[in-house]
C-alpha cells in the first residue's frame, strides 16, 4: 500500500506540478553555468598548443579566463562559463593545431614592424609576416606609416616560405572578410 501510494505521490508531481513549470528541457544551458566544449586535435600538435614551459596555453588562459586540459590523445577540453570565452580559446587551439594553407584569413594584432614588414600574431605563439609591399595597394616608404604596435589587422595567408614562416598579405584580403 506505501508503496502504490509514493508511486501515486511521485506520478502526481511530474505530471501535475512539473509539467506546468518546465514542460521540455531548456534549449540552452543558464548563463552562469558552467560549460564544457570538447575538439579534437592531432597528437602531433599537442607540444605546438601547451607551448614552451607552458607559455602558450597559459597565454590562452589568461586571455580567455578559461580552464583547458589536453589528454594524450588530443582530446581538448576547454572548461568555463562564458560561452564567447570558450569559442575564442577554441578558436586559438584550433588555429595553433592547424596546418596553414594559402587563403586563410586572420584578424592578427601587430608585435613588431622592421623595415621590410610587419610581424603579426593572430594566435598566442603564432606569427606571420607581412612584407611591406604586401601591407597596401599603393605604394609606402615606411611601414609605420601605415601601421603602430597594438594595431588589430585582418590578413590573408599566402602560405610558408623556404623556412617554413608563415607569409600574410593586408591588400589581398578580400573586401567581405
Amino acid at each position: 500500500e506505501a508503496i502504490r501510494r509514493t508511486k501515486e505521490a511521485r506520478e502526481y508531481i511530474l505530471t501535475e506540478v512539473m509539467e506546468k513549470c518546465i514542460d521540455k528541457p531548456r534549449e540552452t544551458v543558464g548563463e552562469y553555468a558552467p560549460k564544457i566544449i570538447q575538439i579534437q586535435i592531432d597528437p602531433q600538435k599537442i607540444g605546438d598548443v601547451v607551448g614552451q614551459r607552458g607559455k602558450t596555453i597559459n597565454t590562452i588562459i589568461e586571455r580567455t579566463g578559461v580552464k583547458i586540459d589536453i589528454t594524450d590523445e588530443g582530446a581538448v577540453s576547454i572548461c568555463g562559463v562564458e560561452q564567447k570565452m570558450m569559442e575564442e580559446a577554441k578558436r586559438m587551439v584550433e588555429i595553433i593545431a592547424t596546418d596553414f594553407e594559402a587563403g586563410q584569413i586572420f584578424t592578427g594584432k601587430v608585435v613588431s614592424i622592421k623595415e621590410f614588414g610587419a610581424f603579426i600574431e593572430f594566435a598566442p605563439g603564432k606569427e606571420g609576416m607581412v612584407h611591406i609591399s604586401k601591407i597596401c595597394k599603393e605604394r609606402i616608404n615606411r611601414v609605420e606609416d601605415v601601421l603602430t604596435l597594438g594595431d588589430k589587422v585582418k590578413v590573408i595567408c599566402l602560405g610558408k616560405d623556404k623556412m617554413g614562416r608563415i607569409s600574410f598579405s593586408m591588400k589581398d584580403v578580400p573586401e567581405e572578410a
